[in-house]
């Protein structure tokens, strides 16, 4: 499913995104700054975190409370290698049934459960983005 969009309408298209039933694991892929933390905030809004969400490019994992469960945001852009997300517990988080979201998920291949979608954002002219859910 592709969906193009504007920042102002970035929580219409997390409900949407939402609305598609998709797995509870789901990996973001996208360049540097294409805008893969914001959508994170806005699925989480829309999924009812009420707290601030902010990157977790230092900790890791954050973790909000949701209406229905949890949310768990990761990055594992400064992860050496997959040793140090098993160290960490990751495994524990993925296998959880609660919501997954995972930026730079290629440096952890091999921990992925079977069962996931991806979200691919691109930029696009006028600073639109076109997000992909596979």
């Amino acid at each position: 499913m592709e969906f193009i969009y504007n920042l102002n309408e970035i929580e219409t298209i997390a409900q949407q995104v939402i609305d598609q039933n998709p797995q509870k694991v789901i990996l973001f892929n996208g360049l540097m700054g294409v805008g893969k933390t914001t959508f994170i905030k806005a699925l989480s809004k829309r999924l009812g975190v009420e707290n601030p969400t902010s990157s977790p490019t230092f900790s890791l994992v954050n973790e909000y409370q949701a209406k229905e469960g949890l949310v768990y945001h990761f990055d594992v852009y400064r992860l050496k290698n997959e040793m140090e997300a098993l160290d960490f517990g990751i495994e524990d988080y993925l296998y959880s049934g609660n919501w997954c979201f995972i930026e730079w998920a290629e440096k952890i291949p091999n921990l992925i459960p079977e069962k996931h979608n991806v979200i691919t954002i691109e930029i696009l002219d006028y600073g639109n983005r076109k997000l992909i859910l596979d």
